[in-house]
């Protein structure tokens, strides 16, 4: 802790003890919203989890099919089949706001029949292949699901970053440095105003010791006549 370089006087006390109950009630709100900014981000993490497993279990089936199918298809039959996508994705990109963090939302759908995936005639193609585009199309939604997840999850993490250091320069920093200056104010207007009352006493007890004197030179001078 180190106090601030201030005037030692009630105006600059007036003032820090205004800024300190600022920073208290920053501290505590900042406070509330790093614990609810935490509840957010383990419900996004929980749910990525399961996003991510769903995926993987979708990319694995498609990845199983497709290396069968590669093994019972010439490379030559297999290329020209998957030369020329045949179905196109759109993806609307928005933003939510979650605890003063923007993270996205995705929105695709398919810009054509979405039950036509497949780029190539059925006539010279296997079964596999057949399930592998299918598998595929299917992981299409779990893994745009899983990029918002993550991608929100990223944002939600900086943003607990950031508000983590306010909380710990508040806490750690600000507000022992007011309180610190604070009591070095109130000691040093304490001290003076110590100071003040001898000074007082010593003039006092100066006033009257002449006082004294005075009355006793005109007593003398009386009792002389």
């Amino acid at each position: 802790m180190a106090k601030l370089n201030v005037n030692p006087t009630r105006m600059e006390m007036t003032r820090l003890k205004r800024q300190l109950k600022t920073a208290t009630r920053g501290h505590k709100l900042l406070k509330d919203k790093l614990d609810e900014l935490m509840k957010q981000f383990l419900d996004i993490v929980k749910e990525n989890k399961k996003l991510r497993e769903e995926a993987e279990k979708a990319l694995e089936k498609a990845y199983k099919s497709f290396i069968i199918a590669r093994a019972v298809m010439s490379e030559e039959y297999l290329g020209e089949a998957l030369m020329m996508p045949k179905q196109k994705i759109a993806v609307d990109v928005s933003k939510k706001n979650v605890m003063s963090v923007n993270v996205p939302q995705f929105d695709f759908k398919a810009a054509n029949n979405q039950d036509d995936i497949y780029p190539y005639g059925l006539a010279f193609t296997s079964g596999e292949l057949d399930l592998s585009m299918e598998a595929f199309s299917e992981a299409m939604e779990p893994l745009l699901k899983l990029a918002q997840s993550e991608k929100s999850a990223q944002l939600m993490a900086q943003e607990i970053e950031r508000t983590r250091r306010r909380v710990n320069a508040l806490e750690n920093v600000m507000i022992p440095n007011y309180q610190e200056t604070i009591k070095f104010i109130m000691q040093k207007l304490d001290e003076n105003e110590r100071a003040s009352t001898t000074r007082l006493m010593k003039v006092k007890d100066m006033i009257a010791k002449k006082a004294i004197e005075e009355r006793r030179l005109r007593d003398k001078k009386a009792f002389g006549a």
